[in-house]
C-alpha cells in the first residue's frame, strides 16, 4: 500500500508541473498575440494618418489649381473622423493629418504651379512623407 502512495504522488506532481508548463505556454502565446495586435493597430492607425495627411496635401493642390495664388491652407479640415492641417511656405506645401486615435503623419511636397490657367498645372518637385 506504500508504494502505491508514493506513485500516486509522483504521477499527481507529474501532472501539476505539466499544467504549469502548458499554462506558461499558452500565457506565453497570449502575449505574443497581444504584441501583434498592437503592432497592427499601430501599422493600421500609421497608415490611417498618412492617407489623412494625404487628403490635404490632395486638397491644397486642388485649390492651387484653381488659384494659383492661393496661401490660406487649412487648419484641423475634418476627414474620415480626424483632420488634417495645410500650410503653405511659397512653393512648399505642408499636411500634417491626425486620426481619431491620435496617429499623426505628414507630407510635404515642393511643387511648381503653371502660370496659364486656370485650372494650374502643377508639377510635384519632391515629396517627402514623416520627415
Amino acid at each position: 500500500m506504500k508504494t502505491r502512495h508514493k506513485n500516486t504522488g509522483s504521477v499527481l506532481l507529474m501532472i501539476v508541473l505539466l499544467v504549469a508548463l502548458l499554462a506558461a505556454t499558452v500565457a506565453g502565446h497570449l502575449q505574443i498575440n497581444t504584441e501583434e495586435l498592437q503592432v497592427m493597430q499601430n501599422h493600421v492607425g500609421g497608415a490611417e494618418a498618412l492617407a489623412t495627411a494625404e487628403a490635404g496635401l490632395n486638397d491644397a493642390m486642388a485649390q492651387l489649381r484653381l488659384d494659383r495664388g492661393w496661401q490660406s491652407g487649412f487648419v484641423g479640415k475634418p476627414f474620415n473622423g480626424g483632420t488634417y492641417t495645410v500650410v503653405i511656405d511659397g512653393s512648399t506645401i505642408r499636411s500634417t493629418g491626425v486620426t481619431p486615435g491620435g496617429f499623426t503623419a505628414t507630407m510635404e511636397a515642393q511643387v511648381a504651379v503653371a502660370s496659364d490657367g486656370p485650372p494650374y498645372l502643377i508639377r510635384v518637385d519632391s515629396l517627402r512623407i514623416n520627415e
